[in-house]
């Protein structure tokens, strides 16, 4: 079996994470891209990985690159994905994949057409826990879905020139922290909204800096979602049925939930392991590849990225390079 060269294009903190503890069965990390050399050479030696490139487009032209992730801030990601397949590497994309609908089709376009994998970097699509969720869903046993709830607040320092606030890179609380609560919610209600109600503050910078929305489906099942950049709050997503509730704190990277039935007594389920998190998207990537099998979440990523659209418009939150 071929072993599968993978490149990172962005050197951030995140790539950081994803370099230190990559693990997957014959695949390697073979090449990084940063904008300097020195940068991408930094990388380079304290992973011990083979190639650095002092820009993305020396990363793409190696034909030895197989799969990319990207990891730049996610103003930058439709560019890169669309020259990633364009150079016939298939992507791993961190989230938000794309600033917009138009973008994502544009890009699932071109992998199309170039039978390559694309996929979005968000844990909640990987992680085995949610798999097991929906087995335990599907029996039939909880019943009708009635509601979920889900937060997710992170305390950012007030300082207008970091780039969770920096309109310039597309900051703002939705598509940083927002894009996880969306798709939690996403993963679990039968069918795409059809109603969005929703209320946002602005930050100094012309950014969401902490938003309220409520989505309603045909099936009649409802979502509350709460995000904020500016006051901790609990990962935890809750899903409602008739005969009982899902909590899953710590949704993002969860590994173990608890079910809680009519008469108060509660299961654990568990599965998988926190730390894997982002093996868990490589071995997704890697088995798609060599199956030449699609069974991404697109679908998903598609969705919740029309609801930010609509949430932003809504706002009236534009940025000007899209």
């Amino acid at each position: 079996m071929k072993e599968l060269n993978w490149g990172i294009l962005g050197l951030g903190s995140i790539a950081s994470s994803f370099a230190a503890t990559f693990a997957a069965e014959d695949a390697k990390i073979y090449a990084v891209g940063s904008r300097t050399i020195e940068k991408a050479s930094e990388f380079a030696e304290k992973h011990g990985i083979e190639k650095a490139y002092g820009s993305y487009d020396e990363l793409l032209s190696d034909p030895n690159v197989d799969v990319v992730y990207i990891a730049t801030p996610h103003s930058h990601h439709a560019d890169l994905i669309l020259k990633s397949l364009e150079n016939g590497k298939h992507v791993l994309c961190e989230k938000a994949m794309v600033m917009n609908n138009q973008q994502l089709e544009a890009a699932m376009k071109v992998a199309k057409e170039k039978e390559l994998v694309l996929a979005e970097a968000m844990t909640i699509y990987h992680m085995p826990l949610y798999q097991e969720l929906k087995k335990v869903i599907a029996d039939g046993s909880l019943g009708k879905l009635k509601m979920i709830q889900v937060s997710f607040g992170s305390l950012k320092e007030a300082d207008p020139t970091n780039r969770f606030f920096n309109k310039e890179i597309a900051g703002g609380a939705l598509l940083d922290i927002g894009t996880y609560a969306l798709s939690f919610a996403r993963f679990f209600l039968s069918s795409q909204p059809n109603e969005i109600l929703t209320t946002m503050n602005f930050y100094e910078t012309g950014v969401d800096e902490q938003a309220g929305v409520l989505l309603k489906n045909a099936d009649d099942e409802i979502a509350t979602v709460s995000f904020t950049f500016r006051a901790k709050m609990p990962k935890q997503g809750i899903v409602a049925f008739e005969n009982g509730y899902l909590t899953v704190t710590d949704f993002p990277r969860a590994d173990e939930a608890t079910l809680t039935h009519p008469d108060g007594t509660v299961d654990r389920i568990q599965a998988g392991n926190t730390l894997q998190a982002m093996n868990y998207e490589i071995a997704h990537v890697n088995e798609m590849i060599r199956s030449k099998e699609d069974h991404s979440s697109l679908d998903l990523t598609y969705d919740v990225t029309e609801i930010m659209d609509t949430l932003r418009e809504k706002w009236g939150l534009h940025f000007d390079f899209e």
